[in-house]
């Protein structure tokens, strides 16, 4: 690979959904180098199975694309998001078809699918379920067609560079592990999730909250981070990865059973298997706690569906299922709950713009508020196409305004002592998440792991290695999550407490904001 430069016009970091659409839109604009920790292939993008919502079916409308996603937000989504997403959704959705996306057809006609709280078919796929790498080959295919675009691969970026109150680039480890500085007019965060904190994740060994951490400690305000949206169901064996069974199973007609094999979602709630999110995911939980046996699942249940339909329309799950030996469409499917999704994030604008100058940031690593307290079901990769453009157009314009390229770090790079456990300190991170700040929360569990991250501490400080890099950005965002779940003392969508098991409209239908030391709510 050629020697990376040391300045570009604009800085994108990650290759997902709304960095790649980001940098389309701003490859007119001047010189455009994104960045990928790993390979472009390696992200929540390409992991993405179940697919992308839009209002385009002849039944359906773009209002109550508004309400569902409304509803499933539970009161504290932004209204005027929310209407930005659902209202640009077709002509972003249109863009990828003409950039030769090959979403799923009967015929000439795109075909529709629904999935939990959609009050109509509107989901597209791609290839069955994998939605996600279809758009992320489509997008980047694009990209490489633009001279002024590049996009690097095994790009580690470490800290934001931060003169006169404005970002003016990165500290990062190259692919030969040196570091160096790279400085651009503005920088654009679309470093995706971090579903890392916690053991049983749904998400890529990539989702470490790298964008969320950086924007923190270079004093950005972040926002709703106690929002972690939890899959309900996601493959449970003990030698294999927390591999996502898509809720479109569900939307197909699969059902949820226990151990006694009785299906219970009735119990919880009037749409059954299509409930929200995080309803089905602490029904799960209270069929687990009921269960007697030491390692208890729930099962998804696909055996009395269409075989030939399943293996057709679901050709991944089917494949790696098989893989560890399970036939979905004659055997029980073992499943727990994992956690799947951020809601919060950086806090911006709907133009993506933080709260620091030169600072973007759009897709899962953005909190606009457009998901409120739980997302619905396929509008994240939604959220990354209308909301990467959106920070693209805006980012244009800091060509013209941007004073100079930064000429030295705002802080020079640590040369403390070098952990070597560094492994066992992300896992320790991520099993006192699991236990104390997971689906079910209390007040005395928050507390006890504040105390416990606080005490860890020197474990992630000084980090030499990428890796090392990672377990510090755990550890932030570790705290950030679990400060502001202590704040907000009520339960609301994917959060729920349960010394404060109500809404409380009155104190907090509002957003959680935190910069530096200081939590409020806005």
């Amino acid at each position: 690979m050629d020697k990376a430069p040391s300045q570009t016009d604009f800085l994108v970091i990650g290759a997902g959904v709304a960095g790649l659409r980001a940098a389309v839109e701003l490859a007119s604009a001047g010189s455009v180098l994104v960045l990928a920790k790993r390979e472009v292939t390696e992200s929540n993008t390409q992991w993405a199975q179940g697919g992308i919502a839009a209002a385009l079916s002849d039944e359906d409308e773009i209002s109550l694309h508004l309400q569902d996603t409304l509803l499933a937000g539970d009161g504290l989504c932004n209204p005027d998001a929310a209407k930005v997403l659902v209202e640009e959704a077709p002509e972003r959705i249109d863009e990828l078809i003409q950039w030769d996306t090959e979403f799923d057809r009967e015929g000439t006609k795109l075909t529709f699918g629904r999935e939990g709280a959609h009050s109509r078919n509107r989901i597209l796929h791609a290839h069955g379920d994998s939605t996600g790498r279809e758009i992320v080959r489509a997008l980047y295919a694009k990209t490489q067609a633009l001279k002024n675009v590049s996009v690097r691969e095994f790009e580690f970026s470490t800290d934001l560079i931060v003169e006169n109150g404005r970002v003016s680039g990165v500290h990062l480890i190259d692919e030969n592990g040196e570091r160096r500085q790279l400085t651009a007019s503005a920088v654009l965060l679309a470093s995706g999730g971090l579903g890392q904190l916690y053991r049983n994740t749904t998400n890529p060994a990539v989702a470490t909250g790298d964008g969320v951490a950086m924007a923190f400690r270079a004093g950005a305000e972040v926002s709703d981070l106690e929002f972690i949206q939890f899959h309900p169901t996601a493959l449970y064996l003990k030698n294999a990865p927390r591999f996502l069974l898509s809720e479109a199973l569900r939307g197909e007609g699969a059902y949820l059973r226990n151990l006694e094999l009785h299906r219970f979602m009735t119990k919880y709630h009037p749409m059954g298997e299509l409930a929200p999110r995080d309803v089905v995911a602490r029904a799960i939980v209270h069929e687990l706690d009921v269960s007697r046996t030491k390692d208890p699942v729930v099962y998804l249940d696909l055996t009395h569906l269409d075989a030939k339909h399943i293996k057709s329309r679901f050709p991944r799950i089917y494949a790696t299922c098989l893989r560890f030996n399970i036939d979905i469409t004659t055997e029980l499917v073992p499943i727990r709950p994992a956690a799947h999704y951020a809601m919060g994030g950086v806090r911006t604008d709907l133009d993506g713009r933080c709260t620091i100058s030169g600072l973007y940031a759009a897709g899962e690593a953005a909190a606009t508020g457009v998901h409120g307290a739980n997302r619905l079901a396929s509008n994240s990769l939604l959220e990354g196409l209308v909301f990467g453009a959106r920070a693209g157009n805006a980012m244009r314009d800091e060509l013209r305004i941007a004073e100079g390229k930064a000429a030295s770090p705002s802080r020079a790079v640590s040369n403390g002592p070098v952990v070597p456990d560094t492994e066992n300190v992300i896992a320790e991170i991520q099993d006192l998440m699991w236990q104390n700040a997971g689906i079910v929360r209390s007040g005395k569990n928050l507390k006890a792991a504040i105390e416990h991250l606080e005490r860890i501490e020197p474990k992630v400080a000084h980090p030499q290695t990428r890796r090392a890099h990672e377990a510090a950005n755990l550890h932030t965002v570790a705290l950030l999550v679990v400060r502001s779940a202590l704040a907000r003392e009520e339960s609301r969508g994917a959060h729920y407490r349960t010394d404060f098991p109500a809404h409380d409209d009155a104190r907090f239908l509002k957003h959680s904001i935190v910069k530096g030391d200081s939590i409020r709510f806005a």
